[in-house]
């Protein structure tokens, strides 16, 4: 125990050197001289002209996800996704109020780690994108052609959805692993009861693969590790995931030391197929669960929750060949599985070296059961038998890897805050380039796929100092672009991020398709009005909806008199512009909500509710046109229970 505080010691004075190395104020940025002379061309996009890759990076604590150009860095959107967002009315309109729904209510946040791509034979298809909750757990689906949020389903049995939510091949599955073991089904016991009592849940949730429709198809009941992080094998070994886990001491506090005692963790190789011929046998169990599923429609431009209540499980002691343990030193972080399938790097996180496993011989040493023992029933494979080979001291604190396509792997370092490249087949390290500071991520477009494109890496970056003019106490996690088109890496550009950008996925420009419209006839909200002859307003009891319209640069109606204090006032407004990046937002004044931020073809619907009588003042947020200012209109609101005819009015003037 005292050597292994001693060594925790080490490493924790390692990092705050590392990241206090840069601590003078408004000195000249460090590193500029790793930046190859030729960079700003590299990265320079001419005005009016597009980007080559889609970068999505997770807002990791924002709940959002972040969109950007590369090479050039420049943030093109932020998707709200777990976290309501008043620029967008995200999770303020009624339309998305269903999205933040969950088992127990309407959450408005969540720590958003890894985006995934989906994939088809193994290549990004540019259809959607998803990313996991790590808080409450679930998984959302970004449809590619809206660049919206269209899909959320609540992960039941999980306490932290980490592990998530890597794709299959085809995009059969995203899955879903626990980071902290708990109770399942979920009980009322003594924390001290953790070993034996608390479990892990990795969840297979299917993929429509027209839709894009989730389902949470079955649960394999796991021992109480942690489940850290995951990725789905192609090629020859598709048809399996691999999941690692730390702490399988299965400590429930000082977790620095409790968790860090095993020499050796594992990584848990889960034979998805044979789960597929368990439940169609019926060898599952149905367990009471709740959850939800929440989904928007591009029809109705409305999401609704649908609840479920059990889930089907399967427990791998009753399941002969479903789950098998590779031993992997020590902490496994980051599991990555190269382009041919073969390859499966557990980045062990305080292990010293970088371990390979190879997947044929996981074949042959689950056939000829070479096995050193079983862990609540489930077979630990001999390290000895399925290790490929070893990267011999690359650097400190391995934590993920990415591959280029042309047989070599680029893995980061957090403690050296370096990445490092290295040689399939043969581990000798090629190259590494320092990042600044403490790297936690990195994506190469396609890099955890059978098609990377190999041109550009982004390291992901947890210190920021120094980097860029000081913000005060706190600064901007930081991206950086290295070329590695050729045999050595080249730094090109720092870009800041939102958020924490825990992991991302990027993707040639040319193979999303984006939509730039709602066709208005395709409009099938039920509260759209179409036409300007379509506004009205109608009043059910207190309940009051505003049918209301939006073009260039007037709303219909803008008059509207009646309105009673304590009325529930719904303004359904329907954007009637039918042009490419001509939203118009709305707003009045006093409303305890966020704007409406429309887009054309589009009906999104404000509730307010007036608190005292007088003249209330709504107006267009998004500058429109030349007229802007005059989209604007009044709303008259009288005392409770008087009598205020109900009217409303757009281009009358009284007559003198």
């Amino acid at each position: 125990m005292k050597q292994l505080l001693a060594k925790l010691l080490v490493l924790s004075t390692t990092v705050a050197l590392l990241v206090s190395c840069g601590s003078k104020d408004n000195v000249a940025p460090r590193g500029t001289d790793n930046v190859v002379s030729d960079a700003a061309s590299k990265t320079y996009v001419k005005p009016g002209e597009y980007d080559e890759f889609y970068a999505f990076l997770s807002g990791g604590f924002s709940g959002q996800l972040s969109v950007y150009g590369l090479p050039s860095g420049r943030l093109l959107k932020v998707i709200p996704t777990f976290s309501v967002d008043p620029e967008k009315g995200y999770g303020f309109n009624e339309e998305t109020k269903p999205m933040l729904e969950t088992s127990v209510g309407f959450v408005p946040w969540d720590d958003a780690h890894h985006p995934e791509l989906s994939q088809t034979n193994g290549e990004t298809d540019g259809r959607w994108i998803f990313i996991n909750g790590n808080n409450t757990p679930r998984i959302a689906r970004i449809d590619l052609g809206t660049f919206e949020t269209t899909e959320i389903i609540e992960i039941p049995n999980s306490g932290g959805n980490h592990s998530s939510p890597f794709t299959t091949e085809n995009t059969e599955y995203v899955v879903a692993g626990t980071r902290f073991s708990v109770p399942i089904p979920q009980e009322d016991i003594a924390i001290s009861e953790y070993k034996g009592k608390f479990k892990g849940a990795l969840s297979f949730i299917s993929v429509d693969k027209d839709s894009g429709d989730m389902g949470l198809a079955f649960q394999v009941l796991m021992p109480g590790f942690d489940y850290d992080l995951a990725h789905s094998g192609k090629g020859k070994s598709h048809g399996w995931t691999f999941f690692t886990t730390y702490n399988t001491e299965e400590s429930n506090t000082l977790m620095e030391v409790g968790a860090s005692q095993n020499d050796k963790d594992f990584i848990a190789a889960i034979n998805w197929k044979k789960a597929e011929e368990y439940i169609a046998q019926g060898k599952f169990k149905e367990v009471p669960a709740n959850y939800v599923n929440n989904e928007y429609s591009d029809e109705t431009h409305s999401a609704v929750t649908k609840r479920l209540n059990k889930v089907k499980v399967l427990d791998p002691v009753e399941c002969p060949g479903l789950v098998y343990f590779l031993p992997t030193p020590k902490s496994p972080h980051g599991v990555d599985v190269d382009p041919s399938g073969e390859y499966i790097v557990g980045n062990g996180k305080l292990s010293a070296d970088l371990t390979v496993h190879s997947f044929t011989k996981v074949l042959d040493a689950i056939e000829n059961k070479k096995f050193e023992g079983e862990a609540y029933g489930i077979p630990v494979l001999k390290m000895e038998d399925i290790l490929a080979g070893i990267v011999k001291e690359p650097g400190l604190g391995p934590l993920h890897t990415e591959f280029d396509g042309r047989g070599n792997a680029y893995t980061t370092f957090f403690i050296s805050s370096e990445v490092v490249k290295w040689k399939l087949g043969t581990w000798e390290v090629i190259d590494r380039q320092p990042t600044y500071y403490s790297v936690g991520h990195l994506m190469i477009p396609g890099g955890d796929s059978a098609k990377p494109d190999g041109k550009y890496l982004v390291a992901m970056n947890k210190i920021t100092k120094d980097r860029y003019l000081p913000t005060g106490p706190e600064m901007n996690h930081s991206a950086q672009l290295y070329d590695i088109s050729g045999e050595k890496m080249k730094l090109l550009l720092d870009f800041p991020t939102i958020g924490e950008p825990h992991y991302a996925q990027g993707i040639a420009a040319s193979k999303i398709k984006s939509k730039k419209i709602y066709k208005l006839e395709e409009n099938k909200h039920p509260y759209v009005a179409k036409t300007e002859a379509d506004a009205k307003v109608v009043r059910e009891g207190k309940d009051v909806h505003v049918y209301m319209t939006s073009i260039r640069s007037h709303f219909a109606p803008d008059n509207i008199e009646g309105i009673k204090v304590g009325d529930n006032v719904y303004f359904h407004v329907t954007n009637l512009e039918q042009d490419w990046d001509v939203p118009h937002g709305f707003a009045v004044m006093k409303a305890r909500n966020a704007e409406l931020l429309i887009m054309p073809g589009q009906t999104e619907t404000l509730l307010w509710r007036p608190q005292e009588p007088g003249i209330y003042p709504m107006y267009c947020t998004d500058f429109c046109s030349a007229l802007h200012q005059e989209m604007q209109g009044y709303v008259r609101v009288s005392p409770a229970g008087s009598n205020t005819e109900l009217k409303w009015s757009v281009g009358e003037v009284d007559e003198e």
